[in-house]
């Protein structure tokens, strides 16, 4: 099996990915498979506490951001949900003392 960098992002976090640097740029990819001459052992990728995104899109579970879709809700706060009728200044402030 040949090692060589992939010009789109992985959905993992690898040595392949071309984002993915080593900050005490030990990283060999001479050897197969890409190698850490910081450890002497086999580069462990996401798990390595040195392992940096260019982007800046690595997740702590490894996953890549670009790859992963946000989610947004709408939600509806309660105290908009149920609105006050007027009522005067003094009131209102009472009605805030007791939560209401």
């Amino acid at each position: 099996m040949s090692w060589t960098l992939s010009r789109e992002p992985t959905p993992i976090c690898n040595p392949l990915c071309r984002f993915f640097r080593c900050a005490k740029k030990a990283l060999d990819f001479k050897r197969n498979p890409p190698w850490c001459n910081w450890v002497n052992a086999a580069c462990i990728g996401y798990k390595c506490p040195y392992a940096e995104c260019v982007q800046i899109k690595l997740l702590q579970d490894g996953r890549c951001g670009l790859f992963v879709k946000r989610r947004t809700e709408e939600t509806e706060h309660p105290e908009t949900a149920r609105l006050i009728p007027a009522v005067g200044v003094k009131a209102k402030k009472k009605l805030d003392k007791f939560g209401i």
